[in-house]
């Protein structure tokens, strides 16, 4: 994995956290989205696999470190207005802490 950002400050000069969608590199299925602080920005373009911050543990976490559904890294995205993140990856298991895939199946609204 090649790192091309060299200051990653440019993201928090709005908050602390910065949203970070996650989405299957194969399926292009949204996974979840999660708020990354600078550490966990750190760590995710250090080690190559995500790195969140929880806002209810006030911690950071890897995710899947427990539960062994890891998030390899495949690219990374900044929006135009650097202040959301879009990560592409390599899903192992289940994404959502629920069991289910993606974070996103609760429908609301359908044709």
């Amino acid at each position: 994995m090649k790192v091309l950002v060299k200051d990653i400050e440019k993201y928090f000069k709005k908050s602390e956290l910065v949203p970070a969608i996650v989405f299957e590199n194969d399926t292009k299925t949204v996974l979840m989205l999660a708020y990354m602080n600078r550490e966990s920005l750190k760590k995710t373009l250090e080690t190559g696999y995500t790195w969140f911050y929880s806002r209810s543990r006030q911690e950071l976490w890897n995710k899947g470190a427990t539960s062994g559904n890891l998030q390899k890294v495949v690219s990374m995205y900044g929006d135009c207005d650097d202040d959301t993140i879009l990560i592409n990856v390599k899903q192992t298991g289940v994404a959502c802490h629920t069991g289910s895939y993606s974070c996103f199946f609760n429908k609301m609204i359908e044709e």
